[in-house]
């Protein structure tokens, strides 16, 4: 008997993502990439890394850096996190916080959490890929999320009733989403948090994104509006996802989960039986690198991102065809096209492949039921200015 044919019925909906495919082709001699979602690596603080690993590594730290640790995370850096999640709003104590390896490990832990075979989870159309990839280990059934839409909460229940299922929570980054780069405005939001109370379900709030806006005015996040309305985090049904990938470091991998602390409980309990602990020595490190830099950093990132949106943006309106729509992002990483509907961005991909050697993600991969098939995604974060330009006229000649 071959191994596979022993293999969980949840394998079956674990999927090859295609970013980290396409990432495998970043060494391709001339390519232009708008593919992989990633920071520039010329902007890493790597110096300051350097200091803080050898400081941790230091004869009166070593032996904590080294060592096994708590689940919950290094208490220095879920201090410094309480402190900046208090500057956006949200009130909270260190036991309302879990550092993970990176927010891709607190999705799956959320799908763990939540998630029962055949549990309705509602997500955006489209929505980020590794979200899905997280989810779909635990045998979702997906609805279509749009908060302050025309969809009632009567509806998303009908629907998950129909199916033999119950809504257990609707996920969204509502900052400068991955992949449209698009932001749920103040009534969006404020719509969402109704329409769960009357789900009785979960939010969760992936906020990979919040510190990377460019212009435009800051808008709460959804777990700050919801402590306003209820007073303490405690009463919260929002789940907030955080990370450092997008400022400080990706290879670090380190995230973290704000909630009440009945689901912070039970998601240690999770991270006991997985990994233990995130390792100690980056959480130090990172904490080290945060406290000393992090919004001097963070600032010079919207500088340099900006100027690379705002050349992709004009890049768009210069060279691409009429039919082709985009939008038009305050922050984050990612543009969102929107083709013809006779044209098929996989097939696209590779034509501009073989013939001008760019590369973007197709669309199809971000819609939970594999539609969106004439669009795709465009990250702005690695190339420069002039190469960003050169990039969409060689996009816009194809199409």
């Amino acid at each position: 008997m071959l191994l596979q044919q022993l293999f969980a019925t949840r394998t079956h909906r674990m999927k090859a993502s295609e970013i980290r495919e396409l990432l495998k082709l970043l060494n391709r001699p001339g390519l232009l990439s708008f593919a992989g979602g990633i920071p520039d690596p010329d902007l890493f603080p790597a110096e300051q890394f350097s200091e803080a690993f050898q400081a941790a590594l230091e004869p009166a730290y070593q032996a904590q850096a080294l060592q096994y640790s708590v689940s919950e995370g290094y208490l220095p850096l879920r201090q410094w996190i309480q402190g900046e999640m208090a500057r956006m709003g949200v009130a909270c104590e260190t036991d309302n916080i879990l550092i993970t390896s990176g927010s891709q490990q607190a999705l799956d832990y959320l799908g763990k959490l939540f998630l029962s075979p055949n549990d309705t989870a509602l997500v955006g159309w489209p929505t980020y890929l590794g979200a899905l990839a997280a989810f779909n280990a635990y045998e979702p059934r997906y609805d279509q999320l749009n908060p302050g839409g025309n969809r009632s909460a009567l509806s998303y229940a009908e629907a998950a009733e129909a199916a033999g299922s119950r809504v257990k929570f609707a996920y969204l980054s509502p900052d400068f989403a991955n992949p449209t780069g698009e932001t749920l405005s103040l009534a969006g939001r404020k719509a969402l948090l109704e329409m769960a109370e009357e789900l009785d379900c979960a939010v969760l709030e992936d906020g990979a994104y919040q510190a990377l806006r460019y212009d435009g005015t800051a808008i709460p996040s959804v777990l700050a509006l919801e402590i306003a309305q209820k007073g303490t985090i405690e009463a919260c049904r929002t789940v907030y996802c955080g990370s450092f990938s997008k400022t400080l470091s990706p290879g670090l991998r380190m995230g973290w989960v704000v909630a009440s602390q009945p689901v912070i409980a039970q998601m240690v309990l999770l991270k006991q039986a997985a990994d233990l602990h995130s390792p100690t020595l980056n959480q130090m490190a990172v904490h080290q690198v945060a406290e000393r830099c992090f919004d001097a950093h963070v600032a010079r990132l919207r500088q340099a991102y900006g100027a690379r949106r705002n050349a992709m943006l004009a890049a768009l309106q210069a060279f691409m065809p009429k039919g082709v729509s985009w939008t038009h992002p305050q922050g984050g990483m990612f543009v969102w096209l929107t083709l013809p509907e006779h044209i098929d961005s996989a097939d696209l991909l590779k034509r501009a492949l073989e013939q001008e050697n760019i590369a973007f993600v197709p669309g199809q991969a971000f819609f939970a039921d594999g539609n969106g098939c004439n669009t795709l995604r465009l990250s702005f974060s690695v190339l420069d200015e002039e190469e960003i330009r050169t990039g969409i006229e060689r996009l816009g000649r194809l199409l």
